[in-house]
């Protein structure tokens, strides 16, 4: 099983480097000096900065490649194994617990419940042409699958459920005020469908979308111990016995 979640890791780390390289790469306004500048002012004030993909595209980017440094020097310890986690499975399982899984949950479902509804509030058809499709499924629609196999390959720990919501509520409150700010300072409202919305209706939408971010780090909650129940029982056997 070992063998299996390193080459699981390694091969999904690589497609997301390189997925990402190319989107940085190519992806980007011809005539900046430089890719840092590019990135800076494609598609206006806050370059691609300003979207929750390419937050989570450098997320989970950055998480495959936790996962493949910890399968090489770290550890994978699971309920019923005596030893301590390393500082890398530490890392890993908070990480995938309070922002990697509840963030790759919400761009996937938001993205495409938005896309089924009117394509124009969040993907307009003009991005097809800059976009190619691959690498718009490596955005919006593998995150998925990829978190899933993880999940059932990996065992990871959950931080308390206090703890565990509060962390994943500030990175959605630090997004949030970053782009209420790109609104008031460039005029640029990063997702079309908060410019049709009035002002009473971003605010409940808003509210919404933190309800449903709080509901889905509950649903990974659920799911590890679904997966993994089993192990956690014995675990608490052998500790009574």
């Amino acid at each position: 099983m070992a063998d299996v979640k390193l080459i699981f890791h390694v091969a999904v780390w690589i497609i997301l480097s390189y997925s990402l390289f190319y989107n940085v790469t190519v992806i980007r306004v011809k005539n900046a000096p430089d890719v840092f500048t590019a990135l800076l002012i494609y598609d206006g004030f806050g370059g691609k900065f300003k979207y929750l993909t390419f937050w989570y595209f450098i997320i989970q980017t950055v998480y495959f490649g936790l996962c493949v440094a910890n399968d090489f020097s770290g550890t994978n310890v699971r309920p019923s194994d005596k030893r301590q986690r390393s500082r890398l499975q530490r890392w890993r399982d908070n990480f995938l617990a309070t922002v990697v899984f509840p963030l790759g949950m919400f761009v996937v479902l938001s993205f495409w419940g938005i896309y089924a509804v009117d394509r124009e509030l969040v993907y307009p058809k003009e991005l097809d042409k800059i976009i190619p499709a691959w690498l718009n499924h490596i955005m919006h629609t593998t995150i998925l699958p990829f978190l899933l196999v993880d999940k059932f390959l990996v065992y990871h720990q959950y931080p308390s459920r206090k703890s565990g919501i509060i962390t994943l509520l500030s990175l959605a409150l630090i997004y949030l005020v970053w782009i209420l700010w790109v609104a008031y300072y460039a005029n640029i409202w990063v997702y079309p469908i908060l410019k049709v919305l009035s002002p009473h209706q971003k605010a409940v939408f808003i509210m919404v979308m933190l309800v449903f971010f709080i509901f889905l780090y509950l649903v990974g909650e659920f799911l590890n111990k679904t997966l993994w129940g089993k192990e956690k029982n014995i675990a608490k056997k052998e500790k009574s016995s």
